[in-house]
């Protein structure tokens, strides 16, 4: 494990600067704040996914399912180089979903791609492949082989969409290994506040300093769905990093966070 030095020349993180960098990168683009060091996960893991994770060009706006600016372009600092689709189901805990199973995806470990809907129903991957659909009645789920296999990767984003429209901040938070609030989480764990509506976002990079203090990046996708992105803090002189306190609320110009619950895949 390479650990790296990322501080700056400057007393205090600026935002402008940041949207002036063309790192391509979450790692590359989002220096340390002075006097905090970065360090690089081990590649293939999924933290390491996160970190290395594209961006769009700095400036890119959050666009909504169909195309569209949403109308705050002023909380975000970086865009993900990735697809929202076409429908309005890619939302905020979908977001950590479609993230965590493209790492899987993409390190050809897909016999593990399986989410739970919110009726507590698991759905792999390899059973939409074999050609199995679900029929959810309210709370009722039967499962059905009814068409042929198919191992395409569209078939694989067809998956997902199912995964979105019946998994939420509920499944995740019910599903992912519960993390002790604290002063230092991993890179890939999620804040989730469970309901309907309810919302999450995950850690996409962490830095400390020689005092033990942490700090991190959170991404996040949003209602309607939206680009994925990494949004501002408003911490002074450290933003967009966040301080995550070990009890009560975590919030942010676009979320609130009221009833936190840290998660684990």
């Amino acid at each position: 494990m390479m650990i790296l030095s990322c501080t700056g020349t400057e007393p205090n993180l600026n935002e402008s600067n940041i949207l002036e960098n063309q790192g391509k990168t979450v790692y590359e683009r989002f220096p340390a704040p002075k006097g905090f060091q970065k360090q690089m996960n081990p590649i293939g893991s999924w933290p390491a996914f996160l970190q290395g994770y594209p961006l769009l060009s700095s400036g890119s706006p959050l666009l909504d399912y169909k195309g569209n600016p949403i109308s705050d372009q002023k909380s975000h600092v970086a865009v993900l180089n990735i697809d929202v689709g076409k429908k309005d189901l890619q939302q905020c805990a979908d977001a950590i979903i479609r993230l965590r199973a493209e790492y899987l995806w993409q390190t050809d470990k897909k016999d593990q791609i399986d989410f739970k809907f919110t009726s507590g129903h698991s759905y792999s991957w390899q059973s939409y492949a074999n050609g199995t659909r679900p029929e959810v009645k309210g709370n009722k789920v039967t499962f059905s082989n009814v068409t042929t296999p198919d191992q395409s990767y569209d078939a694989f984003r067809r998956y997902l969409d199912i995964v979105f429209m019946y998994a939420g901040t509920i499944s995740l938070h019910r599903d992912m290994k519960a993390v002790e609030r604290k002063s230092e989480y991993q890179i890939g764990d999620a804040l989730v506040h469970p309901g309907s509506p309810g919302h999450a976002v995950v850690i996409v990079d962490k830095a400390k300093n020689l005092k033990g203090e942490v700090i991190y990046l959170l991404a996040q996708g949003y209602t309607p769905a939206q680009s994925i992105h990494i949004v501002k803090s408003g911490h002074s002189g450290i933003s967009p990093w966040f301080r995550i306190p070990t009890s009560g609320t975590v919030w942010h110009k676009r979320f609130y966070l009221s009833k936190v619950g840290v998660r684990r895949f």
